[in-house]
């Protein structure tokens, strides 16, 4: 019911002189709670201070009404407050509520100790509020053991342990209750339970994972909704196949905004940036209107693709085609367009007269386009602007010492690094993951921590010299110390994805693709050591790095050594 209508009723009760009996309050404040527009939460207050002696019932209406309202939480706290101050006892439909109210907040840890005073612990549903407050609030040790003391759990239990563990970075042991979930009796996953299952295999980007959530999915006769087909998506792109996410994007019977931006964004990581600004073309002739995020898609895909006439096109049009205002992403987009291609005084010009105040991402972004293009003069003016923003970020100090070294003034690279150790700033050290017959190996760049490092030392030593033949180089000037080129050449041999790719080869024999993530920028060496690589040993190889995809096929990269 409108609020309109809510007030033509309330003032039909007042014509006949019902307006404040108990039973008319109760149905008018069940009808605003239940609009839950901009006006209806303070009339629901004011409906609620006429009732005479409100009961449990109006407290629990008040309550949930203020409890769904990112903005309103606070008074469903004071509404419990003044609950137990009147003596009224709270029932099992009071806590759930209370407790939603208190994960908005990140508060609230008390009221466990109320439930168990009270004896609702062994309400199902007061458990099951108990989990998801828990998970929202990111303390999952409490909820497992709410989880575990349960004497029966329904669907809502197990999904809401299987979301927070997945969303508080137990991504492993997430899919390990799903699968214990599918032995319980009774018990059938439903699109809530399986949006939270995608979620994990999208964090760890594992496609035979994802392969059999999809089979799932199918397997079970679950409809292919908007949500879970986006998530599907999302998740195939994460796992970097994003042809797969075209397969699901193709059989999807509706789409919506996010689900076009799902397969842009996709494709624009996985540098087909050319088929994302069709697909962006094509969302706008079926009638969707593009959001803010879905421009953002689409100026990353163009960035990443070199379209720079392309870009501007799009940027121009967010305010005179959809009336819209360009936000600070946009014009990060646009500042990393122009740099990548090598525009570095047009990308600063474009940040000093951009009409929001720039923040240290986008000073970063022009300063690594600099470095990336040797323009050191450009750069040192720079990282002058992103410290007087961020001081204490250690990419900044690491970009421009990685100009210097490249240019072989060591003074000055030793004047940074100086100054690097002065603050206690350190360098976060580049790792990459891998898994293998599903188990997750790691790697550190220069570390010898993995159980069967001589090994892969040792096999990669002659992967290096066997790809020499065909034509591989070390990139030594990656390598930032005033040392000769031997010892260069030794230091980066030992690049995390370098140590992986060795790994994988030594241990899967067949022409499966290697599929690596790894928690920095690619270096240059390393693209054209995967590139010769994937020549050399017919494999194909996808390095999933900060930025983007890479995918390494007979010697050439998706990037196009754009990147």
């Amino acid at each position: 019911m409108s609020m309109n209508n809510v007030y033509k009723v309330h003032a039909w009760f007042i014509k006949i002189g019902t307006h404040n009996h108990p039973l008319s309050l109760r149905r008018l404040l069940l009808w605003c709670s239940a609009t839950l527009s901009h006006e209806s939460l303070p009339y629901a207050r004011s409906l609620f201070a006429h009732f005479p002696s409100p009961d449990a019932f109006a407290y629990n209406t008040i309550i949930r009404a203020h409890a769904t309202s990112h903005s309103s939480c606070s008074h469903a706290l004071s509404f419990f407050t003044q609950m137990r101050r009147h003596g009224v006892p709270p029932d099992n439909f009071t806590f759930p509520f209370l407790l939603k109210a208190c994960a908005r907040l990140q508060l609230g840890q008390d009221l466990h100790a109320l439930i168990l005073k009270l004896g609702f612990d062994s309400d199902i549903y007061v458990q099951n509020a108990l989990l998801s407050f828990y998970g929202g609030c990111g303390s999952v040790e409490p909820a497992l053991n709410v989880f575990h003391e349960m004497r029966e759990r329904d669907l809502v239990s197990w999904s809401s342990m299987i979301a927070c563990l997945a969303n508080n970075g137990f991504a492993y042991e997430a899919l390990a209750l799903f699968q214990q979930m599918q032995l319980a009796e009774n018990v059938m996953p439903d699109e809530v339970t399986m949006l939270s299952v995608i979620s994990p295999v999208s964090i760890l980007g594992e496609i035979e994972l994802g392969e059999w959530v999809h089979q799932f999915i199918h397997r079970n006769g679950l409809e292919l909704t908007v949500s879970l087909g986006t998530a599907l998506i999302d998740m195939f792109s994460r796992c970097g196949s994003i042809d797969k996410s075209i397969r699901v994007f193709d059989e999807m019977p509706l789409r919506n905004v996010r689900t076009w931006t799902a397969l842009i964004s996709g494709l624009a990581v996985h540098g087909r940036s050319r088929e994302a600004l069709r697909v962006f073309y094509e969302m706008k002739e079926s009638g969707l209107q593009p959001d803010h995020i879905a421009i953002t898609g689409v100026l990353v895909a163009c960035s990443h693709g070199g379209l720079v006439d392309d870009g501007w096109r799009v940027f121009k049009s967010i305010e005179d085609e959809y009336g819209l205002k360009p936000t600070l992403e946009h014009y990060g987009c646009m500042v990393d367009l122009l740099g990548r291609a090598g525009l570095l005084h047009e990308a600063y010009e474009f940040v000093e007269k951009m009409l929001v105040r720039p923040n240290p991402v986008v000073w970063r972004t022009l300063l690594g386009a600099c470095v990336n293009h040797n323009h050191l003069a450009l750069a040192e003016k720079v990282k002058e602007r992103v410290q007087e923003l961020d001081p204490y970020h250690d990419g900044d100090y690491v970009l421009l010492s990685n100009a210097y070294g490249g240019a072989g003034r060591w003074v000055e690279k030793e004047k940074v690094r100086t100054s690097m150790r002065a603050k206690r700033i350190n360098k976060n050290p580049g790792y990459s993951l891998i898994s293998v017959d599903h188990a997750t190996h790691e790697f550190v760049s220069g570390a010898n921590s993995h159980p069967q490092f001589e090994d892969i030392r040792e096999f990669l030593e002659s992967i290096i010299e066997s790809i020499r033949d065909t034509g591989y180089t070390p990139h030594t000037s990656n390598v930032l110390h005033d040392i000769e080129e031997e010892e260069k050449e030794q230091c980066l041999g030992y690049h995390s994805e370098k140590l992986a790719v060795a790994f994988a080869l030594l241990s899967v024999k067949d022409s499966r693709t290697i599929r690596i993530m790894k928690n920095l920028r690619i270096c240059r060496d390393c693209h054209s050591f995967m590139k010769h690589v994937s020549e050399k040993f017919g494999r194909e190889i996808i390095v999933r790095d900060r930025n983007r995809f890479h995918h390494f096929i007979k010697g050439s990269c998706s990037c196009q050594d754009y990147w």
